[in-house]
This record gives C-alpha cells, sequence and structure tokens, in this order.
C-alpha cells in the first residue's frame, strides 16, 4: 500500500503531466526512423517487420595516425544521416571462390560501424532486451551485415546490433612500446559496447539487459570480453557458438607442427616479435638496437591498405598479456576467476572439424590419405599414436573423416566440457551440442566423404537469414530453427531459454557432474545428454578430460 501511495504522491506533484496513478499512463509513441545518439541524427529505414539503422559510426575513423591505435571516440555530425545502407566492411581477403556464403573482400579501413534492428511498432522507451552479435572469421574475415538478425528481433523482441571491427593485421598488428598493441580488434569491440550503452535507449533498448554473442571467432572474443576486467559492466548474460576459451591451441590441432604463431591467444612478446619481424618485410626495419619505434610506425601508417591486407602471411590474433586480456582466458576459467552471476549459453556442433579438413587440406591440394592421417596422429599423440589412430580411423571413416574427426574432439567438444564445468561454478550455464544429421555448411562445400552432419557454423542458418547466398531449409529445419531462435531469444531476454509456447524439451542447467541439450531436430529429435556420455563419444578421455 505505501507504494500506492507514494505513486499518488508523485501524481499530485505533477499535476498538469496527466498522469493518474501506475498502470494508466498514456502509451508511448511507437519508435520511428528518426533518432537521435550522442553524435547527432540519424533516419533509418522500415523494412517490414523491423526498423533497420544502418552503418552507425560507434568510433573515429582508424585511418591514418589512428591506424594502429586504440579506437577514438566518433565525431559528431550536422543535420541528419542517413543509416540506411551498412558500413563498409573492415579490410581483408576476399573469401575464396565457390563457398556457399562467399563474401568480397574490402581494402576499406573506415569501417569501425554498427547495425540496429528494432521489431516495427516498438515503443520509444520500451527498454527491450539487447543482443550484441560479434562475427566470426578467424579474426581476419568477416562482417556484422553477413547476418540478417531480424528473426531473433522479432520473436524476442530484441534490439539486436551487430558490430565491425578491424581485422587481421589492422585489428591485432603489434609493436614493442605501441598502445593497444595486439588489442585494437577487441578494443574496437569494446568501444561499441560502451557506445551501446550510452545510446541504445534511443532505440528502445534497455542498457541494464545486454547480451553479448558470438560465433567461432566471435565467440573467442565473447569469451576475451567475459575475462576482461575491463569489459565489466558492458553486458550481462553471453552466448558462445564454438568458441574457445580453452587451452587448446586450434591450428596447432588442427595440423600439428603450427606451434604458438597458430595459437589464438598470443604472448604479447611473441606478437610483437611477429610485428618487427613484419615491419622489416613490409620495408619498414626496426632500429638495430630495438628502441625507437616511432620511425617504424609512422612507415607503416604511411602505407596503403592494399600492401597490409595480406597480413605478410602471419595469422594475427588478440595478445594476452596485456590491459585489454592480462591473463589467458583459459587461465582466468581454470583459476575460476571469471566475474560470477553472469548467464552462459554456450555450445558447439557435432562435426566441426570438417569444415577445417576442407579449409587446411583439401583446398591446399593435399587431402589426407590414410598415409597421412598417420603422420598426423604421430605428430598430435607420439607413442599413443597407433592406439589414437585405430580408435578414429575405423572402416566406415576416410582418412579425412577421421582426422576431422579428432579436430571436432580435440578443440571443441573436450575443451568445451572443460569451459562448461569451470563457468558453471559461476553462474548458470545451458550447454548445446547441435547434432542434427544433414545440417547446412554455410561457409564451405563438403566433399562426399566429409558431408553430412553438423560442421562448424551450422547452427548459424537456424539463427539468422544469411547474407548472401543463405543455404534453403527443409520444412523440419525451419519447425528448428524456430525452436532454437526461440530459446536463444528467451536466453537474451531472461537469462533462461526454458518456457516457450510448445512441447520442447526442458533445457536444464549445468547441475553436478552435468546435462548437455542434444539438438538433433524439432520436438522429441532434441534430447538431453549426461556429460559422461557426451566425454565417451568424443573420445574425451583420450585428449586428458573425462
Amino acid at each position: 500500500m505505501i507504494w500506492a501511495r507514494v505513486a499518488v504522491a508523485l501524481c499530485v506533484l505533477a499535476l498538469l503531466t496527466g498522469c493518474t496513478t501506475a498502470g494508466t499512463a498514456a502509451p508511448t509513441a511507437p519508435l520511428g526512423e528518426l533518432v537521435a545518439v550522442d553524435q547527432g541524427e540519424l533516419l533509418g529505414t522500415t523494412d517490414g517487420p523491423v526498423l533497420r539503422y544502418r552503418g552507425i559510426p560507434y568510433a573515429a575513423a582508424p585511418v591514418g595516425e589512428r591506424r594502429f591505435a586504440p579506437p577514438a571516440p566518433p565525431p559528431p555530425w550536422s543535420g541528419t544521416r542517413p543509416a540506411t545502407d551498412p558500413g563498409a566492411r573492415c579490410a581483408q581477403l576476399p573469401a575464396t571462390p565457390g563457398t556457399p556464403h562467399a563474401t568480397a573482400g574490402s581494402d576499406t579501413e573506415d569501417c569501425l560501424t554498427l547495425d540496429i534492428t528494432v521489431p516495427a511498432g516498438t515503443a520509444a522507451d520500451a527498454r527491450l532486451p539487447v543482443l550484441v552479435w560479434v562475427h566470426g572469421g578467424g579474426f581476419n574475415a568477416g562482417a556484422g551485415t553477413d547476418t540478417d538478425p531480424r528473426r531473433l528481433a522479432e520473436v524476442g523482441p530484441l534490439v539486436v546490433v551487430t558490430v565491425n571491427y578491424r581485422l587481421g593485421i589492422f585489428g591485432f598488428f603489434g609493436l614493442p612500446g605501441l598502445e593497444g598493441s595486439g588489442s585494437f580488434g577487441l578494443l574496437d569491440q569494446r568501444a561499441a559496447l560502451v557506445w551501446i550503452q550510452h545510446n541504445i535507449a534511443a532505440f528502445g533498448g534497455d542498457p541494464d539487459s545486454v547480451t553479448l554473442a558470438g560465433q567461432s571467432a566471435g565467440a573467442d572474443s565473447v569469451c576475451a570480453h567475459l575475462t576482461s576486467p575491463a569489459s565489466t559492466g558492458l553486458f550481462h548474460r553471453v552466448i558462445m557458438q564454438s568458441g574457445e576459451c580453452g587451452a587448446t591451441e586450434l591450428v596447432d590441432v588442427i595440423h600439428p607442427g603450427a606451434g604458438p604463431a597458430g595459437d589464438t591467444w598470443k604472448p604479447l612478446p611473441l606478437l610483437e616479435a611477429a610485428g618487427v619481424a613484419a615491419a622489416g618485410t613490409l620495408g619498414c626495419p626496426a632500429p638495430a638496437d630495438g628502441r625507437d619505434m616511432a620511425d617504424v610506425i609512422t612507415c607503416l601508417r604511411a602505407l596503403p591498405t592494399a600492401t597490409l591486407v595480406g597480413g605478410t602471411g602471419y595469422y594475427w590474433s588478440p595478445a594476452t598479456g596485456t590491459s585489454t586480456l592480462p591473463r589467458r582466458p583459459s587461465d582466468v576459467l581454470v583459476g575460476r576467476d571469471v566475474r560470477p552471476g553472469i548467464p552462459v549459453l554456450a555450445g558447439t556442433t557435432r562435426d566441426e572439424g570438417t569444415l577445417f579438413t576442407v579449409a587446411f587440406f583439401d583446398r591446399a591440394g593435399a587431402p589426407i590419405t590414410d598415409a597421412g592421417f598417420r603422420d598426423l596422429v604421430a605428430a598430435a599423440t607420439g607413442a599413443r599414436a597407433a592406439e589414437a589412430g585405430a580408435a578414429y580411423r575405423t572402416a566406415d571413416r576416410s582418412p579425412g573423416r577421421a582426422w576431422s574427426d579428432i579436430i571436432t574432439d580435440r578443440a571443441y567438444a573436450c575443451t568445451g566440457l572443460g569451459n562448461y564445468r569451470a563457468l558453471a561454478d559461476r553462474g548458470p550455464v545451458y550447454a548445446y551440442e547441435l547434432a542434427e544429421p544433414a545440417a547446412p555448411s554455410p561457409y564451405v562445400a563438403l566433399p562426399p566423404d566429409l558431408a553430412g552432419g553438423s560442421p562448424h557454423g551450422a547452427e548459424m542458418p537456424y539463427l539468422f537469414d544469411l547474407v548472401p547466398g543463405g543455404p534453403d531449409l527443409t520444412p523440419g529445419q525451419e519447425a528448428l530453427a524456430a525452436e532454437l531462435v526461440g530459446r536463444w531469444a528467451r536466453f537474451a531476454t531472461t537469462g533462461d531459454p526454458n518456457g516457450g509456447p510448445g512441447p520442447g524439451t526442458a533445457w536444464p542447467p549445468w547441475s553436478g557432474e552435468g546435462l548437455l541439450l542434444t539438438i538433433a531436430g524439432p520436438g522429441t529429435a532434441t534430447t538431453v545428454t549426461p556429460a559422461a556420455e557426451f566425454a565417451a563419444a568424443h573420445r574425451c578421455a583420450r585428449w586428458g578430460v573425462r
């Protein structure tokens, strides 16, 4: 009763505002195409059931003196800025011809933009939950505009933000003494999260209800922010699809012998040594004593974008031992030092490795033979090679498929188990495996011996409309897509994917020994699997995980 009296008293004080009692205020007008943000006015567009606001700069263009520098605040503009076209892709090489989801390359560095999708008719003060999507692409490719999130926005309802960030050498170059060394791409993502905190209410979003989500390198990025002290308070839930918080060196798993240069998370001295070597290759050698790098960075900032976009052949990815990532994310998990209370939805696909076998072997003109498989297993397992080879190279498996299974188990399934257990100590975890027997392969065409199953990225067509060239789904897959969009949207709203309409399988949070949702199809085709059964199916004991 006391709160009712307070409400009436406040209404008396605001006599001329039209207030009566709580719950009877006049409805707020719906959000329009014209919105105001910190920098100025934006004019978006209505696209059927959603409003689009596209190509919004969240940071200053990282060009000239801002190349290889932390992101700076975006400048204001006068008048009304059109927000009807997406921003440019960040500089990158083109996708390999013939991929189902082929994308163009780019030599544009002025790319720090984001797109916002809002259900049409949303009230201007709706404070809808916000989902921020970080794209994948190995930290070297991709764009936020590769995915159309309208289904998630409508079903939520959610405000969905997709983000571009610097890639490759532009995003993760390092030199001794360079501010932001090895971290520019992650700093861009954090700048976008800060911009969202300041501005998302103008689009009907709630800055106090933000889910940070991503797939592949996007999920790696989510893990980076989850374990970074500098990102505290910028999001409230996380979704990680086929990304690793673990200690596994993915490239070394795919092709043993790659060494630490192929690791996703590179110690800063290693990355900065690679930067010194790259500078010399590009005609900007470091001084003999290695001390004053000012002339080196000046030289590098003067080079054409096209000269740098290939990255000198090095795999540029985030540095650790920095203010952004003081520690490797896997070390933070092992130490149970993740911030408590953040709900997590995370999982992998049953056949992650098939994409990497195509990318690293088939396309290189060296498909895996029986002899090649034995050599790879020996490099990966040493004295246990015969035992491991026999466990994977069965009569129904080609050598390429057998090696794909090893990649799946070592780099994703078994690593994922360790992640779920560590994260469940700090908050609710909903773990899954996508195991649809004939899921689409959106990123690479699979040869017959690798086709079938659920390859890396297979959940993407179920959740998003892919742009361009999204695969067609069967009626059963459309039904599964509707279920997954509903689950993901509910998690982004409440931190719990359960509670939707229909008889869908309940998704238990991880507790005790752990349970995963095995997503094999719509309805009752989706089941719950004990972690021990999942571990046995992926031979995790062989890789030190039980």
